[in-house]
């Protein structure tokens, strides 16, 4: 059995702040002690002045792998999320080939139990004709179904609304989570012909949300939601856009609903107006909205209608996204690296706590997906734990990203991520890497709900 004592950390865990030490016993935590009399360990680590929280758990990534490595694969962008202070990603079905079968969703736990440095689920996905196989994913071995109510990348858009109610029925029996990309793609094909009749073939990013628009976004998550009350299905939407949508969703602990809501950092982060300097590195769908849907979801996130922050990574080579041509430049972008800095920059901008930030990042998230001893600092649970220093500014001129480029490329941040834990191994330690032992993630029998 080896051991690692981290000594003195400012803990942020579960609502409070204290200091305390921490023992990881191989994989896991064995002791929290707040008097700060642990002292023995193969390996002492003093966190004096620095913050130890949960390992962030993203819901939602876009790893490329198989089949899109060109642009990012499962060792390489999950090497920068541990980087970054993810531990655990979920990663979605828009791969080459889809993964629409039982037997190709097979093929990516495979893929990530060689290549993966963070634990990793995948979800199993939806076409309009491959129903039969999506009634056979077993939850207690994939996090959950993703259904694209609006197309993006992969072309996997579901518009059989037969399909998505059973689908949705399926979920509410046995446990499993369906989440969905909500755009009412009707909106937006009328929009860019609207825009194109107006302005001509060669658009510009400006319009990019207002062709991808509120209305498209309240539409389309109107109606699912509405779906989802008549089957009791077990519902969550992700990547939030606009403010007008936060009035669809209930406040309130996350253990006790059915219907949740997810906001990406981007999403969080930027506005519109940010499309001047950044341009197409920050085209994403849904749209980067308005300075006034940005702050509607800051609000909705601290009064809990908004319950997980994920960052919807999705890597493009710079050369995709060097084509100026709005229509033609594809969405996404990298994030998994910089997500959790980016979060505690909005922390040093006093819009959010960090005790709310590590609820929305590692707890919400774990409870949501009954993901096993995962996402919080407590005894008996697996050592994912990330060290932060608050004030040691640093700007961004590189990455890990296979991608080779960064939306914060040039920005500077006041938070450094220190040391990364996955089940116990210090895999990322102030640049220095060591592959430790990445584990599928398991899941509890059952979810608190209404």
């Amino acid at each position: 059995m080896t051991s690692k004592l981290i000594k003195n950390a400012n803990i942020v865990n579960e609502g409070k702040q204290f200091i305390a030490d921490v023992l990881i016993e191989d994989q896991f935590i064995t002791a929290i002690d707040a008097n700060c009399s642990l002292n023995k360990a193969d390996q002492i680590i003093d966190a004096q002045g620095k913050y130890l929280i949960p390992g962030m758990i993203d819901d939602q990534v876009h790893f490329r792998d198989p089949g899109l490595t060109h642009k990012g694969d499962l060792e390489s962008e999950s090497k920068a999320a541990v980087a970054g202070g993810i531990t655990s990603f979920m990663e979605m079905p828009n791969t080459n080939p889809r993964t629409l079968t039982q037997e190709l969703l097979e093929e990516k736990f495979q893929i990530a139990a060689q290549k993966s440095w963070a634990n990793y689920s995948f979800y199993m996905g939806t076409s309009n004709d491959n129903l039969n196989e999506v009634l056979k994913t077993d939850p207690n071995k994939a996090c959950g179904i993703k259904i694209f109510l609006g197309a993006s990348t992969g072309n996997m858009l579901v518009d059989n609304q037969e399909t998505i109610a059973k689908v949705l029925e399926y979920s509410s029996q046995n446990r499993l989570i369906v989440t969905v990309h909500s755009e009412d793609e009707n909106i937006i094909k009328s929009n860019i012909q609207k825009y194109i009749e107006k302005y001509g073939p060669n658009l510009d990013l400006k319009y990019h949300s207002e062709i991808r628009s509120v209305e498209a976004c309240y539409k389309s998550t109107e109606k699912i939601i509405k779906l989802a009350k008549e089957t009791k299905g077990n519902l969550h939407v992700l990547h939030l856009s606009t403010a007008k949508e936060m009035e669809l969703f209930e406040a309130g602990p996350i253990a006790n609903k059915k219907i949740t809501a997810e906001v990406c950092v981007h999403h969080l982060f930027f506005s519109e107006e940010d499309y001047k300097s950044k341009g197409n590195k920050i085209k994403w769908n849904p749209a980067i909205k308005s300075k006034a849907d940005r702050d509607g979801l800051r609000k909705a996130l601290i009064e809990d209608k908004l319950d997980i922050i994920a960052t919807d990574h999705a890597p493009h080579t710079l050369e995709e996204k060097s084509n100026l041509q709005y229509l033609m430049c594809p969405s996404g972008g990298p994030l998994v690296e910089h997500a959790l800095v980016a979060c505690l920059e909005m922390y040093h901008q006093g819009l959010f706590t960090l005790e709310k930030l590590v609820e929305k990042l590692a707890h919400a998230p774990s409870t949501r997906f009954r993901i096993n001893k995962r996402g919080f600092i407590r005894e008996g649970y697996y050592a994912d734990l990330v060290l932060v220093d608050l004030n040691s500014p640093w700007q961004v001129n590189q990455t890990l990203y296979k991608c080779g480029w960064s939306p914060f490329d040039g920005d500077t941040f006041k938070s450094k991520i220190l040391k990364t834990f996955v089940n116990g191994d210090l895999v990322f330690d102030e640049g220095s890497f060591k592959k430790g032992n990445a584990m599928k993630l398991s899941f509890d029998e059952c979810y608190n709900s209404k």
